[in-house]
């Protein structure tokens, strides 16, 4: 009897590649001590801000429900929305001229999820020790020790998250009196649930997807290479110096034994954020953050070797062999000085907008229940509502002046007071002679002016009815 062999079937892929994780090993050197200076500055401008006072309040505070956005002396409305969009666009056109100047800088030392993860890979290695005492660890089976060290470490990624939730609902909610409310237990509910949503975002993303954040829902990493040219400042392997790779003890002619410099010991691929090994090339993965330099850098010094085998470099500066002076000579091309141009155009103009802006505004609404009416001594009558808006961190008071028709005087009170960031409606009548007025619309001119500052002056358009 012959036996019947099964026809395999087809082999099945998965779409995604299951993920392997990282245990990226300390590093020290030159770029890790810039990095940790970044992240010192970062949080201590995150954390700090919203205690520092300015006036009596959070010198940066976004009041959301008074829809009032405080930036230092700054008292910003809704309308004032263009400011916004001013910094939006200056910050992309900023990321473009330095991503197409040297690369991924942002990504690799003041991105908040290179920086946190950081933070949360410090704790973990405090914790569980580097890179082989962790691997060590999770492949352990489950034991007292375990379980106290992984809760140590998750305890800590929570506090630490939740604070950091803490500080981003301070930034909407005056952080003194949201204290007060969590100590007290009566937060209210849309602090509560942003505290807990981004506490929790900052645990997941630092602390469980790290770099699956960078490599697979940061969308910088996919049109990166849009920005980029052969120019561009990159993180490089010096193939022409390193290969053939091969290992060797100190003591060997490595032109002997005819191999480059690179002693093959991978450390480059163990301290990488991402995985990644830079001696394939540049790959969408890498985010600049020069781990593998400092390395290679360490290993370099103790086989006795020049640094630089992996380096800061472009394309065409490791194709001719040349130094820094080959990246120095081509920054100025014409991808940066039209990035240049418009970034530094659209700074000015933001900067001559706010240095011009005066901290008043004034709407005029008619009244629209009363168009216009006779009134006493032969006059007419046409009502207004001013919404007059105090841009000041101080009370000002407001003289109401309106000119345009002959005679036009303002017949109700003429003066105003506001408190300071304060917006308030007022009712505003204006008469005219009749006799001097034909039938239609005349166009009148509002003149809203401090008391106390005459360069606080604003000038509105209305029109004023006669029939």
């Amino acid at each position: 009897m012959i036996p019947i062999r099964p026809v395999a079937g087809p082999e099945e892929q998965g779409l995604f590649e299951v993920r392997r994780k990282i245990y990226p090993r300390a590093v020290h050197g030159w770029f890790a001590r810039w990095r940790w200076a970044l992240v010192w500055a970062t949080q201590l401008f995150f954390y700090g801000m919203p205690w520092v006072t300015w006036n009596g309040r959070s010198a940066l505070l976004f009041d959301l429900a008074s829809r009032k956005f405080y930036v230092l002396g700054f008292v910003f409305w809704p309308q004032d929305f263009i400011y916004l969009t001013l910094l939006l666009v200056a910050s992309a056109l900023a990321l473009f001229l330095f991503t197409a100047v040297a690369g991924r800088l942002w990504c690799g030392y003041a991105c908040p999820q290179t920086v946190y993860t950081d933070i949360f890979l410090w704790i973990e290695r405090k914790v569980e020790g580097d890179r082989g005492a962790r691997e060590k660890l999770d492949r352990a089976p489950l034991s007292a020790r375990k379980v106290a060290l992984k809760g140590a470490k998750h305890g800590a990624w929570i506090a630490l998250s939740l604070w950091t939730g803490f500080t981003f609902v301070g930034y909407f909610t005056p952080i003194r009196e949201l204290g007060a409310e969590v100590l007290s237990l009566t937060i209210g509910p849309w602090e509560a649930f942003w505290l807990v949503f981004y506490g929790f975002a900052t645990y997941g993303n630092a602390g469980w997807m790290r770099e699956q954040v960078c490599k697979y829902m940061c969308p910088y990493a996919r049109f990166q290479g849009a920005m980029f040219d052969r120019d561009t400042l990159v993180i490089a392997y010096d193939a022409h110096r390193g290969e053939p790779r091969g290992a060797r003890s100190r003591r060997d002619d490595r032109k002997a034994l005819a191999i480059g410099d690179c002693v093959d010991c991978s450390l480059c691929v163990q301290v990488c954020p991402t995985g990644i090994d830079i001696r394939k090339g540049l790959q969408y993965e890498c985010i600049g953050c020069a781990a593998c330099i400092d390395a290679c850098d360490q290993v370099m010094d103790k086989v006795g070797y020049p640094k630089g085998l992996i380096r800061y470099a472009t394309e065409n500066a490791l194709a001719r062999r040349e130094g820094l002076e080959g990246f120095l000579a081509h920054i100025v091309r014409p991808r940066t000085l039209i990035y240049a141009a418009i970034l530094g155009a659209v700074i000015v103009l933001a900067g001559a907008s706010l240095a011009l802006r005066v901290p008043l505004k004034v709407d005029v609404i008619r009244d629209r229940g009363s168009m216009v009416r006779d009134v006493e001594d032969g006059e007419l009558e046409n009502v207004y509502r001013l919404q007059i808006m105090n841009a000041t961190e101080v009370p000002r008071r407001y003289r109401i002046l309106a000119e345009g028709v002959e005679g036009l005087r303002v017949a109700s009170g003429d003066e105003v007071t506001l408190a300071a960031a304060d917006t308030r409606g007022f009712p505003v009548r204006l008469r005219a002679p009749r006799a001097a007025l034909a039938n239609g619309s005349h166009p009148i001119r509002f003149h809203v002016e401090s008391a106390d500052d005459a360069a606080l002056r604003v000038e509105e358009k209305s029109v004023f009815i006669v029939r």
